[in-house]
């Protein structure tokens, strides 16, 4: 079943060099499994611009192959193909960015993000993605956005937010625990907005820029936040060390700071990818008995548990958008993204922003 469709439109593209294109395209029609989405939000990921916007890393799974960018959509669904049941048109929704194999260890957990076969590809990276008005989609991707969720809460949700949700839960976080966020780029507000719905307290961010520092307090998604030259302040909060810690920075003074204001048996998740980290072992990690976590975005299914979270805690992601744009504007948003100073930066390929 399918509503009437153009037949061409224009995606946006990263040839690298901090630099965009556009590509005119066929408008795709879904195969059996598939459906097509008319995408609503897409919005910028820190890793678009490490990875893609900056250079091309070529290798891996961030390995890009000149495909429409955006791996953070969601939108309505405009048409379905052959076999599919369980989305039908009309259906509004979040796409998991990455489709799997569906039968490796990893896609049987429903953590597509680490299918191991060569048939992984993700949005926006491998296959064309969000950044345009329509969106070919496995339909095994696509969660139900709740009614009381915009297309841009789903967006934030479908990476940013899950990533920190997933770190979270790696944690264990719980109304016991003092938490400190080192990065308070869109990851970090995610990261804040959720422990502090979990019950954690108090929450405490940090992150080299005023600019951030500042969103992050006007927000009031942390309970404090601090340049990381504010010591003096960190060191009164911090007292005996906090239990937990996540750096949402992807920075080697940003995990070393993690790490190192953890209290005995503390525990620490690092989603911030990239960069490297060097440590003194013995103080930092073994004599404080920390446990140290790897989280890589999230699951099918804790995505859907998170939405449904989002609605009965109250929380809306798009709370951290600071700038919206349409696709004609992509060049600003993306030299905006670059910048490392705002909140959330989301493109509206439909111009309903």
């Amino acid at each position: 079943m399918t509503t009437e469709l153009p037949t061409t439109m224009t995606g946006i593209t990263l040839p690298g060099g901090s630099r965009i294109d556009r590509a005119e395209v066929p408008v795709p029609r879904p195969g059996p499994g598939q459906v097509l989405i008319e995408v609503h939000a897409s919005s910028i990921c820190g890793s678009d611009i490490r990875a893609i916007y900056r250079e091309h890393l070529g290798h891996g799974a961030e390995a890009y192959q000149g495909v429409i960018a955006g791996h953070e959509p969601a939108g309505r669904v405009v048409a379905v193909g052959e076999g599919v049941t369980e989305r039908s048109v009309g259906d509004r929704v979040a796409c998991y960015h990455i489709s799997g194999c569906g039968q490796c260890a990893e896609c049987r957990h429903g953590y597509y993000i680490g299918c191991t076969s060569t048939a992984r590809a993700a949005y926006g990276w491998q296959r064309d993605g969000g950044h345009a008005p329509y969106l070919l989609a496995e339909a095994d991707t696509c969660i139900p956005l709740p009614d009381e969720l915009s297309y841009a809460d789903g967006a934030l949700a479908s990476c940013g937010f899950g990533t920190a949700y997933e770190g979270l839960l790696r944690l264990d976080l719980s109304g016991l625990d003092r938490l400190l966020i080192t990065g308070l780029g869109p990851v970090g507000l995610a990261a804040g907005m959720l422990a502090k719905a979990i019950g954690a307290g108090p929450v405490v961010g940090v992150d080299v820029t005023a600019e951030r520092v500042a969103l992050a307090r006007d927000l009031g998604v942390v309970d404090e936040a601090l340049t990381v030259d504010q010591t003096a302040e960190l060191d009164a909060l911090t007292g005996a060390g906090f239990s937990a810690a996540i750096d949402c920075s992807g920075s080697p003074a940003g995990r070393h700071t993690a790490i190192e204001r953890l209290g005995t048996w503390g525990r620490c998740a690092f989603v911030g990818e990239g960069s490297s980290l060097s440590l003194e072992v013995s103080p930092l990690l073994i004599h404080k008995q920390i446990t140290l976590y790897g989280s890589w975005v999230t699951s099918l299914r804790h995505l859907q548990d998170l939405l449904e979270h989002l609605v009965r805690w109250g929380i809306r992601p798009e709370k951290t958008i600071t700038h919206r744009f349409g696709l004609a504007d992509a060049e600003t948003a993306y030299q905006l993204a670059d910048q490392g100073q705002a909140g959330k930066i989301c493109l509206f390929p439909h111009g309903d922003k």
